[in-house]
C-alpha cells in the first residue's frame, strides 16, 4: 500500500512487519526489502535529521529509527546466525558430525588451565610440556594463547591430552571465555598459599557458564605459607567439592616449579573426561575446526594455530578461517615437527592462507578454492559493513579531557595493531568495556596484525584516531609520517598499560610529564662473535645518531622482540667512540643480550620531560 511518508515522500508503508538485516546494511539494502527507491529513503532521514548516502553502511539505531518511521520491525541479524546462513547457503553444516554413532570414535580430551595472574598457570604448562615459554614474556603475564598436546599413561594405557594455554590477566577475559567453548575440561590453577582470588572465580564462573567439569590444581604447596586445606573450604563455597569431602571435583595438590604430582593432574584430567564426558568425533569427515592464534610471519606468511575438532585435517586440503582462506601449504605440530595430518582434538600450526584469520574465527575444509574464497569474501564485506556503520570522530589522547569539556567530541577512535589476533581482540574488548560515563564512546575503527603502516595512519589523519602498537612498532615510513602528520602512535608491551592509559585519558586523569624521543635507528648487517663481550652487532645507522649508554630496544620484522637495552660498547673501527651518525657504520655492543640477528634494527631511545601546556 502506497502512503505519503515523512516529507511528503511516496513509500510503501509497512503493517508492523518484520525484515531482517545485517549490522552495517545500508539504505539500499533497507529499500530492497520493501521494494522501494533508495533516494526516498535518503529523504526521509533527511527529514529525520540525518545525512545518509544510499549505500553508506549505518548503524544498528539508525535501520531501527527508520523502520520505526516506515512502520516496520527492524531485526538486525546477530553475525553467528548471518554466518549459519551463509554455510547453509552453500550446503555446509558446521558443528554436526556426519554419518551415526558407529562413525565416531574416542579423541583426546582438550584442556583450558585458568587462574588468578601469577599463580603458576604458565609454569605449570612449562612443567607438562618440559619447555620454557615464561622467560619471553613481558612481566611474566602470558599475552597469547597457544595450543599444545601431551601424552600420560593411566592404568597402564597410553592417553593423549591437548592443552590450550589462556592468558591469566583480567584484560583477557575475551580470550579465556573463548578457550572455555572449545574446551572439554578446565584445570583450576589456585595458588596454595594465596587462596581464591577475584580471578580465579573470574575463571570458575567462565568455566560453569562453558558448562565444563573442572580439576582443581592446587599450586605452590612447596612455599612458605601453603594450606591446601584452605582451598579446598574457599571452593566449597563457590560449588566445587573435592572428592575427599563427599563431592565430585578432583583437587589435586602440585608444586610446578618443582614438577611434583604432575602425572597425578594428567590422571586426574583424563579419569574426569572419563566419567563425565563422551568424547567422540568422526576423523572421517571434511575437518573442521577453531583458530587459537594466529600472527603474521615473516618468512611463512600468515600462520594460525588450529584446533581440528572434527575430521582430518591433511595438507593440500583447501580451508577457509573466517575470512582468510587458502590450501594447506603444511603443518607443524607444537613440537615444531611436520605432519601430514591432524585428527580430533590435534592443534597445529597451518601455513597457507591468505591473510591473518581472527582467534576463535571457525576452520572449514570445502571442495573447491571458489567456493573458500566466496565464503570468506562474504564475510570479510560483512565485517567490512558493520565497521563503516560506527561513526568517525577524532581526538588525541593528551587533549582528551579539553575537547570533552568544550563538546567538540563524543568519541575516541581508535586504531589497534598488535602482533597476534588474539591479544589484539582482547586489548579491543577491554577497551570497549571501559566505563567513563556518558560523555565520550570508544570506537575502533580498525584492528589488525602486524607492524603499524602508512595506511593505518592514512586512517588516523582522515578519521582522528589514535594508533595503539601492541609488541610492533611503526614499519617504513610509516613513523615519519605519523610524527609529520601529528598522529598520535603509542607503544606498549604489557596490556594492561594500555588499558589504564586509555582510561586515566578518559577520565581527564592523564598527566603527561616525559615522552619518548627516538634518537636513532641502526641495522644489523653482520654478527661478530666474542669470546670476551658475547655477540656483537656490525651496523648501518639508518636514522638519527646512536650514542652510547642510551636506552634501546631491538625490533625484527617490525616486532619488538627485546625492550630495556643499553647501548654498553659503540666502536668505529678499532676506536671506543660515544656516538655514531646516521650513514656511518660500527659495531654495537647490547651487554648481557645476544639474541641479535641480521636485519634487526636497534632503536635508540631516551625519555625527556614534556613541557604542559
Amino acid at each position: 500500500m502506497q502512503a505519503p511518508s515523512v516529507g511528503g515522500v511516496m513509500l510503501p508503508r509497512g503493517n508492523g512487519d518484520t525484515i531482517r538485516l545485517s549490522r552495517g546494511a545500508s539504505l539500499t539494502d533497507f529499500a530492497e526489502k520493501i521494494g522501494a527507491n533508495p533516494a526516498s529513503l535518503v529523504a526521509v532521514m533527511m527529514n529525520l535529521g540525518e545525512m545518509v548516502t544510499a549505500t553508506q553502511s549505518v548503524s544498528d539505531d539508525t535501520l531501527t529509527m527508520l523502520g520505526e518511521e516506515m512502520n516496520y520491525v527492524v531485526q538486525i541479524v546477530s553475525p553467528e546466525e548471518e554466518d549459519r546462513e551463509l554455510l547453509e547457503s552453500f550446503d555446509i553444516e558446521f558443528g554436526e558430525d556426519e554419518g551415526g554413532e558407529e562413525a565416531l570414535v574416542s579423541r583426546p580430551p582438550v584442556v583450558t588451565v585458568m587462574g588468578h595472574v601469577d599463580h603458576g598457570k604458565t609454569r605449570l604448562l612449562d612443567a607438562i610440556r618440559k619447555t620454557n615459554v615464561v622467560a619471553g614474556e613481558a612481566g611474566g603475564i602470558t599475552q597469547h594463547i597457544g595450543a599444545y598436546q601431551v601424552g600420560t599413561e593411566v592404568n597402564g594405557e597410553e592417553r593423549r591430552i591437548t592443552f590450550i594455554d589462556t592468558p591469566g590477566h583480567e584484560a583477557f577475559t575475551a580470550m579465556r571465555a573463548r578457550g572455555a567453548k572449545s574446551t572439554d575440561i578446565a584445570i583450576l590453577v589456585v595458588a596454595a598459599n594465596d587462596g581464591v582470588m577475584p580471578q580465579t572465580i573470574e575463571a570458575l564462573n567462565h568455566a560453569k557458564a562453558a558448562g565444563v567439569p573442572i580439576v582443581v590444581a592446587v599450586n605452590k604447596i612447596d612455599v612458605e605459607g601453603a594450606d591446601p586445606t584452605k582451598v579446598r573450604g574457599q571452593l566449597t563455597e563457590f560449588g566445587l567439592v573435592a572428592e575427599e569431602y563427599g563431592g565430585d571435583t578432583m583437587f589435586v595438590d602440585i608444586s610446578a616449579k618443582q614438577g611434583l604430582h604432575i602425572d597425578s593432574l594428567l590422571e586426574a584430567v583424563v579419569l574426569t573426561a572419563d566419567a563425565s564426558l563422551d568424547l567422540r568425533a568422526n576423523p572421517d569427515q571434511d575437518a573442521q575446526g577453531i583458530a587459537i592464534e594466529s600472527h603474521l610471519d615473516r618468512g611463512r606468511g600468515a600462520v594460525s594455530t588450529v584446533l581440528v575438532q572434527r575430521g582430518t585435517l591433511r595438507i593440500g586440503d583447501t580451508v577457509v578461517v573466517g575470512d582468510a582462506y587458502g590450501r594447506v601449504r603444511a603443518m607443524l605440530d607444537d613440537k615444531g615437527n611436520n605432519v601430514e595430518e591432524a585428527t580430533p582434538s590435534t592443534p597445529v600450526l597451518v601455513l597457507g592462507l591468505t591473510n591473518v584469520p581472527g582467534a576463535g574465527d571457525n576452520l572449514l575444509v570445502v571442495d573447491e578454492d571458489r567456493t573458500a574464497r566466496q565464503i570468506a569474501e562474504k564475510r570479510a564485506a560483512r565485517e567490512r559493513n558493520a565497521a563503516f556503520a560506527k561513526r568517525v570522530r577524532r581526538v588525541s589522547l593528551e587533549d582528551l579531557d579539553k575537547v570533552l569539556k568544550a563538546g567538540l567530541v563524543q568519541e575516541l577512535n581508535l586504531i589497534i595493531k598488535g602482533d597476534a589476533s588474539g591479544a589484539v581482540e582482547a586489548l579491543e574488548a577491554s577497551l570497549l568495556q571501559l566505563d567513563v560515563g556518558e560523555e565520550v564512546d570508544i570506537r575502533v575503527l580498525h584492528r589488525g596484525v602486524g607492524a603499524v603502516t602508512e595506511s593505518d595512519i592514512d586512517l588516523a589523519m582522515g578519521s582522528d584516531a589514535i594508533v595503539i602498537g601492541y609488541n610492533v612498532r611503526a614499519a617504513g615510513r610509516a613513523a615519519q609520517m605519523a610524527e609529520r602528520e601529528g598522529v598520535d602512535v603509542r607503544y606498549y608491551s604489557v596490556i594492561y598499560q594500555a588499558i589504564e592509559e586509555i582510561e586515566a585519558a578518559l577520565k581527564g586523569l592523564l598527566k603527561p610529564e616525559y615522552e619518548e624521543v627516538e634518537l636513532g635507528t641502526a641495522e644489523i648487517r653482520e654478527v661478530f662473535r666474542s669470546s670476551k663481550l658475547g655477540n656483537i652487532a656490525g651496523v648501518l645507522i639508518r636514522s638519527g645518531e646512536v650514542k652510547r649508554n642510551t636506552k634501546a630496544r631491538l625490533v625484527r620484522d617490525g616486532k619488538v622482540i627485546a625492550e630495556d637495552l643499553t647501548i654498553h660498547g659503540l666502536r668505529r673501527f678499532k676506536d671506543d667512540v660515544t656516538e655514531i651518525r646516521e650513514g656511518f657504520e660500527g659495531g654495537i655492543n647490547l651487554g648481557n643480550f645476544n639474541d641479535i640477528k641480521i636485519d634487526d634494527v636497534i632503536a635508540t631511545y631516551e625519555m625527556r620531560e614534556k613541557p604542559r601546556a
